[in-house]
């Protein structure tokens, strides 16, 4: 059990813990009162919960089922009212558009002899230089944003930072790091994307 903001979040197997990056997203949430929000890789929905508190309209995705139930199990003992969906990326989402969409990403590079092969990889498994899943969500994430809408990226310096600030300058956004912390041999960033 994890106590934060004044609730409590349990852990659950098979599902990622809230960990130094949950809590720098956490701490840094550019949401407003009237967003429609979308969270992408719920875990435990510790991220998804909070930001109900600031908006009512919050749909958490996460591609571990195990994820999905724990963070239904969360939800409940917040009293949070999220519509929370099993799915990879945006596929449970059909032409949904949102306000903000917050992800912590997949990131760490990861060699095929790393890999453990169980639904807990999903969270951390960023492919050989850590951008499959970062990529593929740049890719589509305009498609899902209302106009002037925004995205909040957790990612790890291992992972090149600045290729994904170029890849979404490319794509139309202002970008910028919001926040970011040193943790033993890597830097975590958050990154707030806006569409200009």
């Amino acid at each position: 059990m994890i106590n934060y903001q004044g609730m409590e979040f349990q852990t659950c197997k098979k599902v990622y813990e809230p960990a130094e990056d949950t809590f720098l997203l956490a701490e840094n949430l550019k949401v407003k009162k009237t967003d429609k929000v979308l969270e992408i890789g719920t875990g435990t929905g510790i991220i998804a919960i909070i930001t109900s508190k600031i908006t009512e309209r919050v749909i958490a995705v996460d591609i571990n089922k195990y994820a999905v139930e724990c963070a239904k199990k969360n939800s409940n003992i917040n009293q949070s009212n999220i519509d929370i969906r099993l799915g990879d990326l945006f596929d449970s989402l059909k032409d949904e558009k949102f306000d903000t969409i917050l992800f912590n990403t997949p990131y760490l590079p990861t060699n095929e002899d790393e890999r453990v092969d169980d639904e807990l990889e999903a969270a951390w498994d960023g492919g050989v230089d850590g951008r499959v899943v970062i990529n593929r969500f740049i890719e589509e994430v305009s498609e899902h944003l209302n106009p002037s809408g925004r995205v909040q990226l957790v990612q790890s310096s291992l992972s090149n930072v600045e290729e994904t600030i170029g890849r979404l300058m490319e794509k139309g956004f202002d970008v910028s790091i919001t926040a970011s912390e040193r943790f033993f041999f890597e830097e975590v960033v958050v990154l707030t994307a806006e569409l200009s």
